[in-house]
């Protein structure tokens, strides 16, 4: 899942113990800036099964994480390389 909003104070251990309380987190992982080290406020949890999911997004979404409101949500798929050029409206004029 997708996680938002993250303080840039947030850890990753952080991120995988108040995302536990919900069910068994097999990965973590806050987002940080190479060379501050702070989190870019975004990161992803990985939970065992769906249901472990669902509960920690509905646990978890709109809660307080470190004195921020974040947001929990189903990760969506990249789009595959090139998927994104097919789907561009053509520029004006040139139709």
């Amino acid at each position: 899942m997708d996680v938002h909003g993250l303080s840039k104070r947030t850890t990753t251990e952080k991120l995988q113990e108040a995302f536990s309380q919900f069910g068994e987190v097999v990965h973590a992982r806050v987002v940080t800036d190479r060379v501050s080290g702070y989190s870019k406020g975004f990161g992803f949890v990985r939970y065992a099964t769906l249901e472990d999911a669902a509960k920690g997004i509905e646990g978890m979404d709109g809660k307080f994480l470190d004195g921020w409101v974040i947001f929990a949500e189903y990760a969506r798929p990249r789009d595959p390389p090139g998927q994104a050029e097919n789907n561009m409206v053509p520029p004006y004029g040139r139709q």
